[in-house]
């Protein structure tokens, strides 16, 4: 299993992180898992700059050796996930670059929004939010249980075994629910990821609820 830093996807409107930051091979719009906060919020204030609206998208405040950040509205995450949507069509290069980033996906089966909607609501599907705690409280998919992806091998021999499971994190190039998946899987269990991911939900008008 990868190993991935605690950070967050910058569709989020609010989250916190240390100064500390990640490398990535990853482009800037597959940013999700494995970039830190900072590298985020400066692709952001890079696109502020360009624009002629600077500190207009993202407000930060400082407490000790912690950062926290706000977007300034839903539509910036709305923005940032149409710059993301439009470069992976329209960019060549993209997918691929995904492909190495993610790894192999041919194992990795997918459930949309619309489909884990109506399987919640018949209750015959086991949903695990796989983000760290933090964001699972800031917001979550209605009966998903939190389970941060270094914990989810111990709980995996708790899991039912005949039902499905579906894993969800930060969006779709977010590798923790493709790595939840193949682990789930390795212990003979049915494992689906959620093709989207949490910001993407909310956004659809989906329930959603915190703790």
């Amino acid at each position: 299993m990868r190993e991935a830093a605690q950070f967050i996807d910058p569709t989020a409107l609010s989250t916190s992180a240390s100064p500390q930051s990640v490398r990535t091979r990853a482009p800037p719009c597959l940013w999700g898992a494995k970039t830190s906060v900072r590298q985020q919020i400066s692709l952001i204030e890079e696109c502020e700059r360009s624009f002629g609206t600077p500190q207009g998208l993202v407000h930060s405040r400082r407490e000790g050796t912690r950062v926290f950040y706000r977007l300034a509205s839903e539509r910036v995450g709305d923005l940032w996930a149409a710059v993301r949507d439009v470069a992976v069509r329209h960019v060549a290069e993209v997918n691929q670059l995904a492909d190495e980033y993610l790894g192999e996906r041919d194992g990795v089966e997918h459930v949309s929004a619309p489909e884990l909607e109506e399987r919640l609501a018949r209750g015959d599907v086991v949903v695990l939010d796989v983000r760290p705690e933090p964001e699972y409280r800031a917001g979550h998919i209605p009966g998903a249980q939190s389970v941060p992806l270094d914990a989810l091998a111990s709980l995996a021999p708790k899991l039912p075994r005949r039902r499905q499971i579906v894993a969800y994190c930060r969006g779709p190039y977010c590798v923790y629910a493709d790595d939840a998946v193949r682990l789930l899987q390795a212990r003979g269990l049915k494992a689906r990821r959620l093709d989207v991911g949490f910001p993407e939900w909310r956004r659809a008008g989906l329930p959603v609820e915190t703790s």
